[in-house]
C-alpha cells in the first residue's frame, strides 16, 4: 500500500494521477495549504522543504519502505513499479523524456509563477503578463505538437500526457483563458480526461 499526501494543485494532481493510471493501490491524506499542514513536524519529517505531493510506499524496492517527493518523481517511481507509459522501445525514449521534462519544469512552474503574482496582495501586472505569455507560447508549441500527433510524445500515451494534463486541468480550472486558442490541446485534453483514472484522481 502506498500513502499518498497531496492536495489539489497541479503537482498534487499529477502524482494522484500516476497512481490511479498505474493501478497502484493507495491511501489519500489530502494536505489542507491554507492551514499550513505542509510546514507540521510530522508532514517536514516525510519531505523538509514542506511541499506536496509526498508518497511513502511501504512496499518499495526489495519489499523496504521508500518515500519519494517531487510530483515528477512520484510519476516516474508509478511508472517504473507498474511496468507501464514508459516507452519500452529505446528510439521513442528521448522524446518521452523530452515531453515528460517540457510538462513538467517549463509548464508547471510557470503556472506557479502565474498564480504566485495574480493572487498576491499587490499584483504586478507587467510580470503577470510576462509569465501568461511565457504560458502561452509553450501551450502553442504543444498545439503544433499535437496537430502532428495523437498524445504528447508520439502516437502512444505515456506518462508525458499525466504529466501535462496535470498543468493544463488547473490552469483551465482557474484562470481558463490560459488554455484558449489551441484546438488540437483541447482535442487531447478531452480524451484524456474522459478516463476513469483521470477523473478519479481530479477529485480531492
Amino acid at each position: 500500500m502506498i500513502d499518498l499526501y497531496a492536495a489539489g494543485t497541479s503537482n498534487g494532481m499529477r502524482a494522484r494521477i500516476a497512481l490511479e493510471e498505474c493501478g497502484l493501490a493507495y491511501k489519500l491524506h489530502p494536505i489542507a495549504l491554507e492551514k499550513g499542514e505542509q510546514k507540521s513536524a510530522q508532514f517536514t519529517a516525510l519531505n523538509p522543504n514542506a511541499q506536496i505531493p509526498v508518497i511513502v510506499d511501504h512496499e518499495g524496492p526489495g519489499g523496504k519502505p521508500v518515500t519519494v517527493s517531487q510530483s515528477s518523481a512520484i510519476l516516474i517511481y508509478a511508472g517504473e513499479k507498474s511496468g507501464k507509459y514508459i516507452p519500452k522501445d529505446a528510439a521513442a525514449r528521448p522524446a518521452f523524456w523530452q515531453a515528460l521534462m517540457s510538462a513538467s519544469t517549463d509548464m508547471t512552474p510557470t503556472l506557479g509563477s502565474i498564480f504566485q503574482i495574480v493572487r498576491g496582495k499587490d499584483p504586478h501586472g507587467p510580470s503577470a503578463d510576462l509569465f501568461k505569455n511565457r504560458w502561452k507560447q509553450y501551450l502553442k508549441v504543444w498545439d503544433t505538437t499535437l496537430g502532428k500527433q495523437k498524445y504528447a510524445a508520439g502516437n502512444e500515451i505515456t506518462l508525458a500526457d499525466f504529466s501535462l494534463y496535470a498543468g493544463y486541468a488547473r490552469a483551465k480550472g482557474a484562470i481558463a483563458e490560459l488554455c484558449d486558442g489551441c484546438p488540437n490541446v483541447e482535442r487531447w485534453a478531452k480524451e484524456i480526461g474522459s478516463r476513469p483514472a483521470i477523473q478519479r484522481a481530479l477529485k480531492f
